[in-house]
């Protein structure tokens, strides 16, 4: 998943971290997931919650993504394993497409593998993102 720079409050990388080193994800249904979030968490630029920019999808932020192959727009918040309910439009940071996502902006492609090859979604816009609402500071 190498690509463009990402960034990650510090808040977020602290909580994830602790996800990536807990029993429960390490012997949950994401784990085989576990490693390419940590490279992630690795890559990242980690600021302060007050310093992310509005346009950065952190955890908990709602955003619109267009699918590149299919052309079709959808509407997800990113969300903690506990929290994840895909019909609700809620995706795992554990997920693939979770972790894909983190720390992208308006406007970045993201691309990562699927069983069937790689998928292509570009991010249309964050509608909401705490940091910026003054939640998670």
């Amino acid at each position: 998943m190498p690509g463009r720079e990402i960034i990650i409050t510090s808040l977020d990388h602290g909580l994830l971290t602790a996800i990536l080193n807990s029993p429960i994800a390490q012997q949950g249904p994401d784990r085989d997931h576990l490693s390419e979030l940590r490279a992630e968490l690795d890559r990242a630029t980690i600021v302060e919650p007050g310093e992310v920019p509005a346009d950065v999808i952190t955890m908990n932020s709602r955003f619109r993504v267009r699918d590149a192959a299919s052309g079709e727009v959808h509407e997800y918040t990113l969300v903690y394993p506990n929290l994840a309910d895909i019909t609700k439009g809620l995706i795992s940071i554990l997920a693939p497409i979770g972790t894909a996502l983190l720390g992208y902006r308006a406007g970045d492609t993201v691309e990562w593998k699927v069983p069937s090859g790689t998928r292509v979604l570009k991010v249309e816009s964050v509608l909401y993102q705490p940091e910026s609402a003054g939640k998670d500071l």
